[in-house]
């Protein structure tokens, strides 16, 4: 039976700029039941040498999991008298353009929402007392230890809990306000079941893991679940079938003795599907419990919001949309470019991770598209799009601890090179002769410049939406003549150069003789061949292919381009030889762009999973730039292999849960050039600080943002202000860098004027001057995963205040609060000194001390001089002010 569908909307026109939001699986929830005969009332079990699990048969009955530290706080517990796993079969549909992706569910062919529990049992050893005899296919039934995965790293004992998910005629309201509000289910004839199974095994000293495993929809089961539960279960299912029909809402499904039938009312079709066709769940939800007060934060780079409760959060990697909700932009870019406005949850970098205000965390492994339903203030559910799920509970005391038991296991990054830390990454485009016009402008402006990024150092073509880059990752020796001579006058000058490149290819037409007699322009075509171009890597075999086993020619603005197969055995030496021929230049660095659109139908050399696989692009992407650098460096000698001013280093937006472990530095991609929450400076500051609960240490954003609009009715253009305001606020993010953005002549840019220039160089001096803090707060990121960048929960999760911040203030580590302009003429911000320090803060320009803890007090913020504070006696502080002092700005 066909459950996906995938809709192609890369070529249409004109869109409905209000799209509706992608449909998830309503909220699911039954009954618990138990066998008596089997289940112990009340019993403790050990999980690993550090870990129990409660059960009790209070209320309904429930699981509990605690640590030996703390035996009175539950790190995760189920609701009593409630399932807490549950099982669906769905028709899938993704709507995909450009980047931009939507998953449905449409019908909803079967749901399995009551559970039994029949056993809860402890296993000391791989294969004591468990008898495989009878440990066949999931067909059977039966789910054994051979069915479990990763038990190799297990801490025993472990502990299985076995049982069948039930489904039942039943109505019952799933939300209360929305599209869903009145979906119901009902079904009637026999009774449907499928085993499950849940194991818990310790991982390390604080964490314990989860494993979740279904089997298939079984129709004739009743000899199968032992007569207890059974009578219990038919009691309830009499009573719920007297409940009077109504009207259906969303979706009708029914259970016959011969099948299935499942109503849509966009289709209002019968869709007849036999019951030896269900032969799998595709979704797979965990429910367990929450406090109403519980903030949760983290799930990767996200740009609206920082608490999440009361959302239901989408775990998928896609571009992050232009506008975001943000209007009237939002509003053009949905209607010219299918869902390309974006919403609140499009992020190029979730992660399925978060940690709470009452130090719970969890974070599911794998790389199945999920959404964390978080509506309901008394639970939570997870809806996974598979039929097993792994994850893992987090034991910790504070915020720090749990992202450094979280980073433990996912991987941290190394550390930076000092050099790209050390002063202005200077974004330029225009060629060799624009790039030796402003270093000189630099020079005599006295601002530390650590490198130039030349984003363009392959050549533009001009295409309908204006200039573009080539994409086929070779010098363009006709804009950058005297490539490596710029490069070699540059680094005499302590200057690196950066370039760019991305996971794509475009074809290229060349010039021939025969060619230059033809009515093309020269912006539309290159004077000469590429050994690494799109028809060599057709040639290798080494690109996505689609459906028919072609090149698949995914649609990136004005032009197609084709993505490498990252599968692919051969595509990491290929690619890596491309960025080696870029590093015998001297290049020192590149931005690593894209990793966000693989296509959902695409055919891999892997054969896995394309859904599955579009989470874990960005992290193969990743890990090629990084395994790249660390060979590099391995290849060196002498000095050059010690010298860490030698060091590589690659920069990207796109990401996963285990990316920290590969990315070297992140980036927050493409915001709009303007004020705005959801899509402008303030988002920045958003992605940049959840992005460092879910172990993204280092980020930044372009200085001034990325996106101009320049039509007619919607005109979004970087102004000076906003341009000197995003200095000030990037001059204490991990890196300070430029960006000229996607319309550099629409825009205010730092090399404007005298005033721009003057201001930029203020700002580089104040990133310089905290330097040899971001020093320390480099290696202890590497070290532990920590943020440089931090939001006020991390350090004072027990300030009830700091819970409603989100981009209005931030911490640099421990020792310097940021609270920066931004918004439009304003002058002044309010800053807010948290309760938890027996310390004043001190700010920096007038040295006034604010000593009164969870207070709130207005500061004075002139262009030039943004609120920043330092904790009063600190030698870190002071050593930053002192530098003021020298650079001459203070």
């Amino acid at each position: 039976m066909a459950t996906l569908k995938i809709t192609k909307r890369h070529h249409k026109h004109l869109n409905n700029p209000f799209p509706s939001t992608p449909r998830s699986l309503p909220f699911i929830q039954g009954s618990l039941l138990f066998n008596s005969q089997t289940v112990p009332s009340n019993k403790i079990f050990s999980v690993g040498k550090d870990f129990q699990l409660l059960w009790s048969t209070k209320n309904g009955g429930n699981v509990s999991i605690y640590h030996h530290s703390q035996p009175t706080k539950a790190l995760w517990s189920t609701i009593p008298g409630q399932a807490f796993v549950s099982a669906a079969l769905c028709e899938t549909e993704v709507e995909e353009s450009r980047g931009s992706f939507a998953i449905n569910d449409r019908n909803v062919y079967l749901v399995c929402d009551h559970q039994t529990i029949e056993d809860i049992r402890v296993i000391n050893e791989p294969d004591h007392h468990f008898d495989h005899s009878n440990d066949h296919d999931l067909s059977s039934g039966n789910l054994g230890l051979n069915q479990i995965s990763d038990l190799k790293d297990t801490q025993f004992p472990v502990l299985l809990i076995t049982g069948w998910l039930l489904s039942n005629g039943r109505k019952k309201r799933h939300q209360e306000s929305g599209f869903y509000k009145d979906i119901q289910f009902e079904t009637r004839g026999p009774l449907t079941c499928a085993r499950y199974r849940v194991l818990f095994d310790q991982k390390n000293n604080n964490q314990i893991g989860f494993q979740v495993r279904t089997g298939p929809p079984n129709f004739e089961f009743q000899q199968r679940i032992s007569p207890t539960p059974l009578g219990r279960y038919h009691r309830l299912r009499r009573k719920l079938g007297k409940i009077r029909k109504r009207k259906l809402g969303w979706c009708r499904f029914f259970t016959r003795s011969r099948g299935f039938v499942a109503v849509s009312s966009s289709s209002e079709e019968n869709m007849e599907m036999r019951a030896t066709e269900l032969t799998e769940f595709n979704r797979v939800c965990i429910t367990y419990s929450s406090e109403g007060n519980e903030r949760f934060y983290g799930f990767g780079e996200q740009f609206s919001h920082m608490d999440f409760k009361g959302k239901r959060v989408p775990i998928l990697v896609q571009e992050q949309g232009i506008g975001r909700g943000d209007q009237p932009i939002t509003f053009a870019a949905n209607l010219v470019s299918y869902r390309a406005g974006g919403d609140w949850s499009t992020t190029y970098a979730p992660s399925p991770f978060y940690i709470t205000s009452k130090m719970r965390s969890l974070y599911l492994e794998g790389y199945d598209y999920s959404v964390f339903d978080l509506t309901r203030h008394d639970r939570v559910q997870i809806q996974i799009q598979s039929n097993s799920v792994q994850g893992r509970i987090l034991n910790g005391n504070s915020p720090s601890e749990l992202i450094e038991h979280f980073t433990e296991t996912i991987g941290r990054p190394p550390e930076l090179p000092n050099w790209i830390i050390s002063g202005a990454v200077v974004g330029m485009q225009g060629g060799t002769e624009a790039v030796r016009r402003v270093c000189d402008e630099l020079k005599d402006h006295k601002v530390p410049v650590s490198a130039f990024w030349l984003q363009d150092w392959v050549g533009q073509r001009e295409t309908m939406i204006g200039s573009q880059l080539w994409w086929n990752w070779e010098v363009d020796t006709m804009r950058y003549h005297g490539w490596q001579q710029l490069v070699k006058d540059l680094s005499a000058k302590n200057i690196k150069v950066m370039t760019y490149c991305n996971p794509c290819l475009a074809p290229v037409f060349f010039f021939s003789k025969e060619l230059m007699a033809l009515p093309f322009t020269l912006s539309s075509h290159k004077t000469k061949p590429k050994e690494k171009s799109f028809e060599e890597a057709k040639k290798l075999d080494i690109l996505v292919k689609d459906k028919h086993g072609e090149p698949y020619m995914v649609p990136n603005t004005a032009f197609d381009v084709g993505m490498m197969d990252l599968t692919h055995p051969h595509t990491a030496g290929w690619f890596k030889q491309v960025l080696q021929e870029m590093v015998d230049d001297g290049v020192k660095g590149w931005m690593a762009d894209f990793g966000e659109g693989l296509p959902a139908d695409a055919t891999l050399y892997s054969g896995e999973d394309p859904l599955s696989a579009h989470n874990r692009y960005p992290e193969l992407w990743a890990q090629i730039n990084r395994e790249f650098v660390e060979e590099w460096k391995t290849h060196c000698v002498g000095e050059e292999r010690e010298d860490p001013e030698e060091a590589l280093v690659f920069f990207m937006r796109a990401g996963f849960r285990d990316s920290p472990k590969w990315g070297m530095l992140f980036w927050e991609g493409d915001q709009m050039v303007s004020w705005q929450a959801n899509d402008g400076i303030k988002s920045a500051v958003v992605g940049l600080l959840s992005s460092g609960l879910s172990g993204y240490a280092f980020n930044h954003s372009d200085i001034g943002g990325y996106c101009a609009v320049n039509l007619p009715f919607i005109n979004y253009q970087r102004s000076e202000e906003l341009l000197m305001r995003w200095m000030e606020l990037n001059a204490f993010t991990t890196v300070f860098r430029t960006h000229e953005g996607n319309k550099p002549s629409c825009n205010s840019q730092f090399y404007s004027n005298h005033k721009t220039l003057s201001h930029f160089a203020r700002c580089a001096k104040l990133y310089k001057a905290w330097y040899s803090y971001r020093i320390q707060l480099v290696k202890e990121a590497a070290r532990k995963g920590l943020p440089v960048c931090r939001h006020l929960f991390l350090h004072y999760p027990n300030d009830r205040n700091v819970h409603s911040l989100s981009y209005q203030q931030f911490l640099i580590g421990t020792e310097i609060l940021v609270v920066p302009v931004l918004d439009k003429g304003k002058k002044n911000v309010k800053a807010y000194f948290p309760e938890g320090d027996a310390c004043s803060w001190q700010h920096i320009w007038s040295g006034k001390l604010f000593k009164e803890q969870g207070s709130e007090a207005w500061v004075e913020a002139p262009v030039g001089y943004p609120a920043v504070f330092i904790k009063a006696g600190s030698t870190v502080g002071e050593t930053f002010v002192e530098n003021l002092r020298n650079f001459g700005i203070l």
